[in-house]
């Protein structure tokens, strides 16, 4: 992998124990909902270049930076959402997430005690919820994730995996 390239692709391949059979079973990338606040931002950005023919000439550069710091920031909020995902094995849950300095987060399916799926009013219109996850050692990096899009479809597929592992009992009759 390239070192731009590892700045723009988090490669979840990295972090899989293959040799022990383990396979992404999903991963979860943001909903678009998480990127509005970026794209707030670019719009602001590209309203502010617009008044650049309208300042007077001496702080005619103002705008500019203006603009320069409103995208700059409207790409790192970008990129920042982008890096961070969600990955659902047939062994554990884990979640990388960072540009510059990465953190990883793992639990085993056996840790899951439960998994609360928040859907707010916006969020049903869009398709997007946010889980929270309890275990019994609590890992932060784990707890919340946020934008999550499809969030029912992302539950029963934790609750499969789970099931096929055998960490519950049988299903009844």
């Amino acid at each position: 992998m390239g070192l731009i390239s590892g700045f723009l692709d988090p490669d979840i391949g990295q972090y899989l124990l293959r040799d022990e059979g383990e396979v992404v079973v999903d991963e979860v990338r943001h909903h678009w909902a998480a990127y509005v606040r970026a794209g707030m931002e670019f719009v602001l950005g590209g309203l502010v270049l617009l008044a650049v023919p309208f300042v007077r000439a001496e702080i005619g550069w103002l705008p500019l930076v203006v603009w320069l710091l409103l995208w700059g920031h409207a790409a790192w909020l970008a990129l920042t959402e982008h890096m961070d995902r969600f990955v659902i094995t047939n062994m554990r849950v884990f979640r990388v997430k960072g540009v510059l300095d990465r953190q990883a987060a793992t639990m085993p399916l056996s840790r899951i005690l439960d998994i609360t799926v928040t859907k707010p009013f916006v969020g049903r219109v869009l398709g997007y919820g946010h889980f929270c996850f309890e275990s019994a050692a609590q890992e932060q990096g784990l707890r919340d994730i946020r934008f999550v899009s499809r969030p029912n479809e992302r539950d029963q597929s934790i609750q499969r995996v789970v099931q096929r592992a055998g960490l519950r009992g049988p299903r009844p009759n």
